[in-house]
């Protein structure tokens, strides 16, 4: 078949396709649909190893995202429960001071602990020589937030009666710093998922303009609109997406169930917005850095 006869051939496929009026809005729905399918056709079995490819990548950030939920809500937890011990004076008013201390912001509850109750604890633990109670009495401050802890601490030792404060300093800058890295790699994560998902979906399209060259440029010749061209290149990029989002989705919910497991173990509570927000997310990132990938791919090697 000669290059002319061919492409009488496809600008009469092509002249089939065009709308007759402005009425056609189904059918140019329709036509934008097969246009797509086509070009999923076409890619052959290179559309298994793309799919994959988007949804390992997906995974990992999925994974990542949602351990990163979890160690912030475990950091709250420990947030909330965490207690500050603010050692009183001897001439102290133990009324007043407690008084004081809970009018503090941030502070969700102060538990009086008397010297001698301190004192008949720790002999429990330790044997002592008798000798006079040298431990003060104890206010234990109870934060909302590990990230108030100076603050309060701050505004603990301005009140009368109050000699010292301390808390567990070691182990709030671990987790602090634990949440730190977790969060910075879930940034980086995410800037490497798009990038990737983008040259992924770049490349794909580029090979789908190639092997359709002469019939996207029959369709410019015959005054097709651009947009009828680009959508089903744009929705074919989206598809891809879409389905390595969805098959990301079931290792991403094997993640949740151990972690849900830990939060049990560790008797914290559930963010019931956790896991949601994570494919809600995977779902997103896949579908819209899979259609501008297309788009990038339609712009730099298609120029309608």
């Amino acid at each position: 078949m000669t290059r002319k006869v061919r492409n009488q051939n496809l600008k009469q496929r092509v002249k089939s396709h065009i709308p007759k009026d402005w009425m056609s809005e189904i059918r140019i729905s329709y036509r934008i649909i097969i246009e797509t399918i086509k070009g999923i056709a076409q890619t052959g079995l290179v559309n298994i190893a793309i799919i994959t490819t988007i949804a390992a990548i997906l995974t990992i950030f999925g994974s990542i995202f949602r351990v990163t939920l979890a160690v912030n809500s475990f950091v709250n937890s420990m947030g909330s429960a965490l207690e500050v011990s603010a050692y009183l004076s001897e001439n102290a008013n133990i009324n007043e001071t407690i008084t004081k201390a809970r009018e503090l912001e941030h502070v969700k509850k102060v538990t009086y602990i008397s010297k001698d109750t301190s004192w008949a604890e720790f002999k429990k633990e330790i044997d002592v020589p008798d000798i006079n109670n040298p431990l003060p009495d104890t206010l234990h401050v109870k934060l909302d937030s590990t990230k108030n802890i100076n603050v309060v601490m701050n505004n603990l030792k301005k009140i009368d009666g109050i000699n010292d404060t301390s808390y567990a300093k070691d182990l709030v800058e671990k987790f602090e710093m634990v949440n730190a890295i977790i969060n910075t790699a879930t940034l980086v994560f995410v800037v490497i998922v798009c990038i990737l998902t983008i040259a992924i979906i770049n490349n794909t399209i580029e090979l789908v303009i190639q092997s359709r060259k002469e019939e996207i440029e029959i369709m410019r010749l015959m005054g097709v609109s651009n947009w009828y061209i680009k959508t089903p290149l744009i929705l074919q990029g989206a598809i891809y997406g879409f389905l390595g989002a969805l098959i990301a989705t079931i290792p991403v919910n094997i993640v949740q169930k151990y972690i849900i497991k830990m939060h049990e173990f560790f008797m914290i509570s559930i963010d019931p917005m956790a896991q949601f927000t994570v494919l809600f997310s995977v779902l997103t990132l896949g579908v819209a850095f899979s259609s501008i990938g297309s788009f990038l791919s339609i712009k730099k090697h298609l120029q309608v």
